[in-house]
């Protein structure tokens, strides 16, 4: 854990709620305002959500990120859940392997500048977002 990190294990919905606070807190801290904050803080709802419905548990961390003159904040769910077998299927807006809408993974991804997704069936999965200040 580096020293300007911030952890949330993720387990139940009150977990989301606190990973919501915990991520906009840090992001108004670095400049963030307004509509910006409310779609960080719905990506990390997204991922939190998919965490405590397909892994049971697992965490999100929070990190300053830099890149070059760019400043912003790097969101990391990661779980050790059951993975996901297709991952370019489960980013098709409006794919649900469940009852939902479909827009969890692929809404996350809308929301934020940058995203990555591993994942490896039987291991876990691991999202990497990103959102930039302009």
């Amino acid at each position: 854990m580096t020293p300007n990190e911030t952890r949330v294990s993720i387990a139940t919905e009150a977990d989301i709620v606190t990973a919501r606070q915990n991520g906009r807190l840090l992001a108004a801290g670095l400049g963030f305002e307004g509509a910006d904050l409310t779609l960080i803080a719905a990506a990390i709802s997204e991922v939190s959500r998919n965490i405590v419905e397909y892994a049971r548990r697992g965490e999100i961390v929070f990190q300053p990120a830099n890149h070059g003159n760019r400043r912003g904040l790097c969101i990391v769910a990661r779980d050790k859940g059951p993975g996901i077998p297709d991952v370019a299927q489960a980013m098709q807006y409006g794919y649900s392997s469940r009852r939902g809408l479909g827009v969890g993974l692929p809404g996350a991804k809308l929301l934020m500048d940058d995203f990555d997704i591993v994942s490896k069936v039987g291991v876990g999965t691991t999202i990497t977002m990103k959102k930039w200040l302009q």
